[in-house]
């Protein structure tokens, strides 16, 4: 919730949806590890996509966190418009 909040009120993420109680199994350093995280799905955009990384690597307790980019096709141009215009200007 905290990196959620960070990312909107600095301007890097126009919106950030927060899906709890996400389970996660991965290895890490050689063991097979069994977490409960959250999963953040944040809209940002290319040009502050940079800034948004950082951010995310200085607030996250992971030595590693999982920072992935989906690109947008496509969809609903008021929408998209409005992401663009509540992101700063890089």
């Amino acid at each position: 919730m905290r990196i959620a909040e960070a990312l909107v009120t600095e301007q890097l993420a126009a919106c950030v949806n927060i899906i709890p109680a996400v389970q996660s199994l991965y290895r890490w350093q050689g063991a097979v590890v069994h977490d409960e995280e959250l999963l953040l799905l944040i809209k940002t955009s290319d040009a502050v996509w940079a800034l948004l990384q950082e951010r995310i690597l200085a607030l996250h307790p992971y030595e590693l966190p999982e920072i992935i980019s989906v690109r947008i096709q496509d969809g609903h141009s008021n929408y998209l418009n409005w992401i663009i215009n509540n992101l700063k200007t890089p």
